[in-house]
């Protein structure tokens, strides 16, 4: 990452990897948990946009007429979770 701090934990066999290598294994990289806790919800709400091909795919040209379709997708979504029934 250029300058960002790491926010995905380091698999357990890279960990081993590095370990076994030594000194010649590098630093090891930082961990912030709560970074890591703050990107799940963002990428969650990225998961739901891509259920949208539309937006998935950038099919929109104008700048405008993605962002409606973006504030259409948000609409739709807390429509759905701000209702009372199932």
């Amino acid at each position: 990452m250029l300058g960002g701090r790491r926010s995905i934990p380091e698999p357990a066999d890279q960990a081993g990897h590095r370990k076994r290598r030594g000194s010649r294994g590098g630093r090891p990289p930082a961990f912030h948990t709560v970074d890591h806790h703050g990107r799940n919800p963002v990428e969650r709400h990225f998961n739901l946009l891509k259920h949208w091909r539309g937006l998935a795919t950038r099919y929109d040209k104008l700048a405008i007429a993605y962002r409606s379709a973006i504030v259409l997708h948000a609409v739709v979504t807390w429509t759905k979770a701000l209702s009372d029934t199932p």
